[in-house]
Formats: structure tokens, sequence, C-alpha cells
């Protein structure tokens, strides 16, 4: 049997809210916020990410209405195209603030042109928009704003009619509402990704301000089968399921997504994450590492590994 290699955390340094796609080509797509442009990454590992082939795919005109702090940015196959979610404004404050889209039709997101779509037209201004596809149907969940100042953000989801537009009204799943979730000066619920297993659809979040010591992961459980457009459908777990780590010096452990390892044999969540208190956000830096599942069917994410700890890679690598 073959020795995997270790790996240590950060795998990409300077690089939030970080996003990655496992595709049926064998490659992973990252990308992740770096402010004025997008940028897309081909790696053929996890590990490897930082190394991987780089391609700046996408920098707006300056002073258009949102050319602007481009956060947040994921990348989406749908219908047999490449789609990239992600936020901007017009370099203004948040009423500004929208989830745009750009499609690619070539079979590598590294080639081809990228071509703008729409700014989404969602009830109120937001950013961190995601998909969900259930029952042949999409949806679109994103961060909302709207209620200053109980709260600074809610997550909300909407149908699409396709990967572009967004058709009737706007459900809210979940609020900041628990002590946890207020954090750092604001009350904010973001970053909403899905994970799907044992018959079960996970949203997972991230709650209280980026940059607190105390920015984690919430989660929302539904079963399957259910409708995801009603708030009744969903359950909110009252704690946490993945936070920082005083010992391990991890902090801020926040805006994540979820893979597999290459042989699809494991879970992988992906992270960003500050190392120390006090840290500025610009140091937020990607992670990675393995989870495994409750007896009960739920993700346990256990506790974020510390940046001198020796990992063992992904099966596969």
């Amino acid at each position: 049997m073959t020795q995997r290699k270790n790996f240590f955390n950060p795998v990409v340094a300077s690089a939030a809210d970080p996003w990655v796609l496992k595709h049926t080509d064998g490659y992973y797509y990252f990308m992740c916020t770096r402010g004025g442009c997008l940028e897309l990454t081909q790696s053929a590992s996890l590990t490897g990410l930082a190394e991987g082939r780089k391609k700046t795919i996408w920098t707006p005109e300056q002073g258009g209405r949102y050319s602007s702090n481009l956060w947040a940015p994921e990348i989406h196959y749908l219908d047999s195209k490449w789609y990239i979610y992600y936020t901007a404004n017009d370099g203004g404050g948040d009423d500004s603030r929208r989830v745009c889209v750009l499609e690619n039709t070539e079979a590598d997101p590294l080639e081809g042109e990228w071509v703008w779509k729409s700014a989404l037209d969602t009830p109120v201004p937001g950013l961190d928009g995601s998909v969900l596809i259930m029952h042949d149907q999409l949806y679109f969940l994103y961060a909302g704003y709207g209620h200053f100042p109980d709260y600074g953000s809610a997550i909300y989801i909407m149908r699409m009619t396709n990967p572009w537009t967004l058709e009737g009204e706007q459900t809210l799943l979940t609020a900041p509402t628990l002590d946890w979730e207020k954090q750092g000066g604001m009350a904010i619920n973001e970053g909403p990704v899905i994970l799907k297993r044992n018959g079960r659809v996970f949203l997972i979040y991230s709650a209280s301000t980026t940059w607190s010591e105390d920015y984690a992961l919430g989660m929302l459980t539904m079963d399957e089968k259910a409708d995801p457009m009603l708030q009744s459908s969903w359950t909110k777990s009252m704690k946490p399921v993945f936070r920082k780590s005083v010992e391990n010096s991890v902090y801020a452990t926040g805006h994540n997504s979820f893979t597999k390892s290459p042989d699809d044999a494991e879970d992988w969540i992906v992270f960003h994450a500050l190392p120390a208190v006090g840290v500025e956000t610009k140091f937020r830096a990607t992670r990675i590492q393995k989870f495994d599942w409750h007896p009960d069917g739920t993700p346990d994410f256990g506790i974020p590994f510390g940046d001198e700890q020796a990992l063992e890679a992904p099966s596969g690598e």
C-alpha cells in the first residue's frame, strides 16, 4: 500500500472566501476574493491549489455599476455550461451590492470567453450567491441586507428560471438571532453553501463578522423530499458546527465550500481562517481538511488543525 504524502495548512496564503469545484475532467477549479478581478485556478490536486494553472478571467471596466469590490466568486457547472456568481458594487456601500453572473460555453473554463449575463434582481441588496439543484429545479441562495440595524444580513432563497434569472418571491431561511451569530459588532448570516448526504440537504452558512475571531459556521437541515422554499422545511442548529480553535491558533473559521478527494472516497471542507486574534482580514488564508459524519447522518467537521500539524493528503493524490 502506497503511503500518502503529508501537507500543512494553509494551502493558499491571502485567499479569502475560497470556492473549490471538482469537475468531471478530474481537475479542481479554485476561486477566492481578489478584489478588482476574478481569477480562476485549475489544479490536479487539492494540496496543490496554490501552484495550479491560473488565469484572470474577468476584469470589469472601471467606473461601471458593478466594477468594484468583487467578492466571493463561485464557479458552477450547470446545463453543460460554466457559470460564475460573484458579488460586486459601484464602490459605494452595501445598498448597491448585487450578485452578478458570467457564462462560458467552452469545455475548459480557462479557455473561451466569459460573457456577462446579468446582475441578479434580488428583492434586497446582497452578496455571496450560490446555487442549489433539487428535483430538476434551480434555486438561488444569497445573503440579503435590508433589516438594519437589527442585523447585517440573512440567508434567502429564490427560484431560478435559468442560471442567470430569478423568479417569484424570496423566502427567509435564517437570520442571525443567536448570540454566537452576533460577534464582532454586527449580526450576520452569510456565505450559504449546500452539502447533500444521507437523504438530507445541509445548508452551511457563516455567522458573525468575518473580522471577528468568532466567525463560525452554522447549519440548516432539510429532508431531500421537502420544499426548500418553505422555511418550515429547514431545522436550524442552535450551536456552531465549526468554529475557532484557540489551542491550534486558528481563528475566524468560515466562508467555506465542500469537495471530494481525487478518488471520491473522502469529503473535504475548504475554508478561510486567521492565524491570531486581531489580525487584518487581508491575511485570511485558505485551509483544507477532511471531515467525517456523525452516526445520526449529520456532518462532523471536527476542529480546525493548526499550521504545525502534518495532515495526510486527500486519498488518490
